[in-house]
């Protein structure tokens, strides 16, 4: 059976973003998700399906909302709930419990990825190349890492709380920058080797096979000398930010068959090793030198059509529509099979 065969009822689920938090410079990645939900919508509607929305905030009350449009699957798209993205695993396994079919990676593949200490123990017990790291729950008394580091939220995704302030060059900022990311987001702190070098997003489409799609490399050739050369939350949701401006993602990567290779083999490692299904993108450094650290693998990226992850489906010679009935036809044939 194909989408094309019948007509779904497809409910696109999405956290509905936390009004009270919006003064805070953190809840512009979680608005975001709406203008997902909407290039979602249009597209399976030109599939020839029947779409509806549901912002996800009240359970009880979303529950009868479920009820009420009757879906053959949801598209899910929540990144959290009420504000805090620690839930979106718990959204997930909502779905789950429901017993309605859903779209992207099941609840124990995004508890693992966003616990980042936790993934990065599972890369290092299949030899899965990675940067050194500490974890830290209270203001820093020691190192054994050596500068210059790098310090973000440990169970945090969409660069939340990394500026180019995260970057470390001695103790006292280590002490300094680790004391504020406790305080503001009530978490341990991941503080890793800084891997001086490029920075490649490398996108998965699939299960069975599941397929590495076109390399995107941040370009960071416009940055000012006095720029760290990273991902920072700025350069990642503020479009009208210079450093967003100034760090264009470059997809299909200018680079040799070799690295394309090797950044294909270490990506398709990390998708089955925390079990990722549908779509997922994982994110690498690349030293001088040219060895390969996997920095995270994030499961249900952003998939909005000015999106990286779009930009490589474009790259791999798909249209956008034809992503989004590649997704449904991979639900609904997981749901024939189970």
């Amino acid at each position: 059976m194909t989408s094309k065969q019948r007509k779904y009822r497809v409910l696109i689920a999405y956290n509905d973003p936390d009004k009270k938090n919006g003064d805070n410079l953190d809840y512009i990645s979680e608005a975001a998700v709406k203008t997902e939900a909407d290039n979602i919508y249009k597209a399976v509607l030109k599939l020839d399906h029947i779409p509806g929305y549901l912002p996800v905030s009240n359970i009880e009350k979303d529950i009868q909302k479920v009820k009420e449009f009757a879906p053959d699957m949801i598209f899910n798209l929540c990144e959290g709930y009420r504000g805090d993205a620690h839930h979106e695993m718990h959204i997930a396994g909502f779905w789950e419990l429901l017993g309605i079919p859903y779209t992207g990676n099941t609840p124990l593949t995004l508890g693992l990825a966003q616990n980042k200490v936790l993934a990065k123990k599972l890369f290092e017990s299949k030899k899965i190349p990675t940067p050194m790291y500490q974890v830290y729950s209270e203001t820093p008394k020691h190192t054994y890492l050596n500068y210059p580091l790098i310090a973000k939220p440990a169970r945090e995704d969409a660069s939340i709380g990394i500026t180019q302030r995260s970057i470390i060059h001695n103790f006292e900022e280590l002490s300094k920058v680790v004391a504020e990311l406790l305080k503001r987001y009530k978490q341990p702190v991941l503080v890793e080797k800084f891997i001086q070098g490029r920075e490649f997003n490398v996108s998965v489409l699939g299960n069975n096979p599941a397929k590495v799609l076109p390399v995107s490399e941040i370009n960071f050739a416009e940055l000012e000398a006095e720029h760290h050369h990273i991902t920072s939350y700025e350069a990642k949701w503020l479009p009208h930010h210079p450093l967003f401006q100034k760090t264009p993602a470059v997809c299909p990567a200018d680079i040799s068959q070799d690295l394309r290779q090797r950044l294909a083999d270490v990506t398709l490692q990390v998708y089955h090793l925390l079990m990722g299904r549908d779509y997922g993108r994982v994110d690498i450094r690349v030293d001088s030198s040219g060895r390969i650290y996997v920095l995270e693998f994030n499961p249900n990226p952003d998939i909005s059509m000015d999106a990286g992850f779009a930009n490589a489906v474009k790259a791999a010679g798909m249209k956008y529509r034809e992503f989004v009935d590649f997704v449904i036809n991979q639900t609904m044939n997981r749901m024939a099979h189970d």
